[in-house]
């Protein structure tokens, strides 16, 4: 009995949709062109500076991390290590030190 039903409440439903509705529209993908800005700025000049500069430039500008709150170094450990974790960034092993000492130095919580 409840297959019947069934059966007969699909029909109507598939019968009361518009044939656009039904018909399969192939999924069209587009170009798009998006203009980054485009800095030269690097990290101020100090011990780890160099790490920085080789490791987190490749996807954040020197302002984009500057203007971040000031942080304890364990927070700034854990910052360095999201991203390498979670996103993924190529940092080498020996760079995460000098990065983490950079960023204390420079932005660490007082």
């Amino acid at each position: 009995m409840f297959r019947k039903f069934l059966r007969a409440a699909i029909l109507l439903i598939a019968a009361s949709m518009p044939l656009a509705a039904r018909a399969a529209t192939p999924l069209q993908l587009k170009s798009v062109k998006i203009d980054l800005p485009d800095s030269d700025k690097m990290f101020p000049d100090g011990p780890g500076s160099d790490a920085i500069n080789n490791n987190c430039l490749a996807c954040h500008s020197a302002g984009m991390v500057l203007n971040q709150p000031a942080l304890s170094k364990q927070a700034w450990a854990a910052e360095v290590n999201k991203m390498i974790n979670n996103y993924k960034a190529p940092v080498a092993p020996e760079d995460v030190g000098p990065i983490v000492e950079y960023l204390t130095a420079l932005k660490g919580a007082k």
